[in-house]
């Protein structure tokens, strides 16, 4: 069965790991004019921008049968004969002579999909009840592997958790309340957070019946995601690794887990099945209006992951936009300001573009957020104006004890991941290098700083990696800026290097007067633990902090 829109590029569609879902690619003449078809700006797709061509085969009939008991519960049959639970919450003024458009909403991984319909949103997300009550059937299910669905997970792989959601959306369409675009085609979104995010990005890439999007705290690659600089994030891979009882999954993930605990690398096949697991070179073929919503502080998917997505988006001429908030896979320490924000702005993106209210204002395209809780927006992602930068040397002695994190529960806290994300949070350095930046003027840093060390050092031979790590810390708090801290990658044989990377992306606001201090450390709860013993001479350290201007200060709503 083939459901494929005209996309760009299309020889690219013909050779990306969706070829069991999207067959039959050619670059005969109807293909290459349709793949032609011009898309405007998203400067423009406001007024201008139209979705292109959505061509749908007829699909089998959807085999569905109902949950005694449970109203609202049905098991499909996938298209491998995986039983898949889905939970149906139709919009109640929905009918068949005025049926209502259809959001699915995917849960985190490890999770069912959600059943109470008047639930708390959770990791920035929207909850049954504010869709429905927007004028939106709502489609949630158990993927692949989780909850009472069958199969195993393979972490949204498109051959597998894709093809799953097609076949919902092939049952979607069935349904008398749905409102639909044409024959088994539904007007329909997508919504949800974390692995709910990422399988929004699949789906959107192989099947043009989406038709928006709405991933929160998505991520770009596993592998620069999980397993930045070749080193595996430990920390989030022992909670993730954490199942509930009953979860079944690829043995990849157990294998990855385990080889992460003892030597911090992956095996070389462990690597490339996550890296398969996309959405990577999937984002290409995304052609709906996107809403990247993405956590500041998410220390599992950072910013730049959707830094990434998007810009991949802008290339291709696709609507989208961008909201940063205080949250996601990560605690909040600092001031979150408007937290309504993310919802309310999810429901205008998905009335905009599903609805095709053309009325709804959808607020600005960039909505960036620091650590004041101030929002900043504009219609472009700012680019560096200038930087701010310091400079120093040192002597790192590689042992354990003493490094960065773990942070302290703030009291009152009482978030959902607070207490996960607590125990695997970096923390200002007790051992340390450090360095001083000192700001002369009030100045936004917004963007990745550059960091480049010239150093030397040896240490025993052993299987972990050689690393160090560096994170910015706010003298006035004392908190690492947004949590994050990056992986440097060294080569300690005795002679002397030079390595330059950038550092994850921070969103900070400085004060004329103020500092953060640099440190560069052996250990941290956040990765694996390094190769350790000898010491690291850093001859010098150089670190560019980027400060963007021309954005706007956006008004806080009034309490």
């Amino acid at each position: 069965m083939r459901r494929t829109a005209p996309r760009r590029p299309i020889l690219l569609l013909c050779v990306v790991a969706v070829a069991a879902v999207v067959a039959g690619c050619s670059d005969g003449e109807d293909d290459a004019s349709s793949a032609a078809q011009e898309v405007t700006t998203t400067a423009e797709a406001s007024v201008g921008w139209a979705p292109p061509e959505c061509r749908v085969d007829p699909p089998a009939p959807v085999a569905a049968e109902g949950v005694p008991g449970t109203p609202n519960d049905l098991v499909i049959t996938s298209f491998d004969d995986t039983p898949i639970r889905v939970h149906w919450f139709p919009q109640p003024d929905a009918t068949p002579d005025a049926p209502a458009p259809t959001v699915l909403m995917g849960p985190g991984w490890g999770l069912a999909g959600d059943t109470e319909a008047d639930a708390v949103g959770i990791l920035g997300g929207v909850d049954i009840a504010s869709l429905r009550s927007a004028g939106y059937n709502v489609l949630t299910w158990d993927p692949r592997g989780f909850g009472q669905s069958g199969g195993v997970a393979t972490v949204n792989d498109a051959e597998h958790e894709g093809r799953d959601v097609q076949r919902l959306l092939d049952w979607v369409a069935e349904q008398p309340v749905a409102e639909l675009d044409g024959a088994a085609d539904p007007r329909v979104g997508m919504v949800g957070g974390s692995y709910g995010g990422g399988i929004q990005l699949v789906t959107a890439a192989i099947d043009c019946r989406v038709d928006a999007i709405v991933p929160i705290i998505a991520w770009h690659s596993l592998g620069t995601s999980l397993y930045k600089a070749e080193t595996v994030k430990l920390g989030w891979a022992g909670v993730l690794s954490d199942l509930p009882t009953g979860a079944v999954t690829d043995p990849h993930v157990a294998s990855a887990y385990r080889s992460g605990t003892t030597t911090g690398v992956l095996s070389a096949e462990d690597r490339d099945w996550f890296l398969s697991r996309g959405p990577a070179e999937l984002v290409e073929q995304i052609q709906v209006p996107t809403l990247i919503v993405q956590g500041t502080v998410d220390t599992l998917f950072t910013l730049d992951e959707a830094l990434t997505n998007l810009a991949i988006l802008e290339s291709n001429d696709v609507p989208s936009a961008m909201v940063w908030y205080c949250g996601g896979h990560g605690i909040c320490l600092t001031d979150p300001g408007d937290v309504a924000r993310v919802a309310g702005a999810s429901i205008a993106w998905l009335d905009r573009w599903v609805k095709g209210d053309e009325s709804v204002d959808t607020g600005p395209r960039i909505d960036l957020l620091v650590q004041t809780g101030d929002r900043y927006t504009s219609e472009a992602f700012p680019e560096p104006s200038a930087t701010v930068e310091a400079t120093g040397s040192g002597t790192l002695e590689l042992t354990d004890g003493g490094g960065s994190g773990p942070a302290k529960l703030p009291a009152g806290a009482a978030g959902l991941v607070d207490g996960i994300a607590v125990p695997i949070t970096p923390a200002r350095a007790d051992r340390s290098v450090d360095v001083p930046v000192e700001f002369d003027a009030d100045v936004l840093v917004i963007g990745a700083p550059q960091l480049e060390l010239t150093y030397s050092g040896t240490t025993p031979d052993g299987e972990q990696p050689t690393r160090l790590f560096a994170q910015l810390v706010d003298d006035a708090t004392g908190l690492v800026l947004d949590n994050q801290i990056t992986p440097v990658p060294l080569e300690l044989d005795g002679a002397q290097h030079t390595v330059s990377v950038p550092m994850e992306v921070v969103s900070y606001a400085a004060s004329a007067g103020s500092s953060v201090t640099l440190q560069l450390v052996a250990t941290t709860v956040a990765y694996a633990t390094p190769r350790l013993g000898g010491t690291v001479e850093l001859a010098e350290i150089s670190i560019a902090l980027p400060v963007v201007e021309g954005i706007t200060l956006a008004e806080r709503p009034a309490a």
